[in-house]
């Protein structure tokens, strides 16, 4: 059976808008896996920082499904970039120590484009 403790935590982190508390469910070597940038993100800070971005960017941000399996779990969300609908997952990776991995996949392409143009304004400055 999959523990679910650390996909619910950062669920409820997300959601109330606690970035740290999002941030401190995984381990300091977290890789986290954009949906617009090939080469990974690697350790808290940067994925504070990525996070940070997201919450800037995304507008009435919700999850509305849930799936879970042996080694993670896959959180299901809808928000707007702007005036695009977005569709996306976040997938979290178990791991010794916290979570582990957490991957992010978006669509359509014109609202990851978007998305991508105002993450990299936010992220580089």
């Amino acid at each position: 059976m999959t523990d679910t403790t650390g996909a619910a935590a950062f669920r409820a982190a997300i959601e109330s808008g606690d970035l740290d508390a999002a941030v401190a469910l995984f381990r300091d070597d977290v890789e986290f896996l954009s949906p617009v940038v090939h080469r990974p993100y690697r350790g808290r800070e940067e994925l504070h920082q990525i996070l940070t971005a997201a919450f800037a960017t995304f507008e009435d941000f919700r999850y509305t499904h849930e799936y879970g399996g042996p080694d993670g779990h896959v959180l299901e969300f809808e928000a707007r970039v702007g005036d695009r609908g977005v569709q996306g997952v976040d997938i979290l990776r178990d791991g010794e120590g916290g979570l582990s991995r957490l991957t992010v996949m978006v669509r359509p392409y014109s609202a990851a484009t978007l998305l991508r143009e105002r993450m990299a304004a936010l992220l580089s400055g």
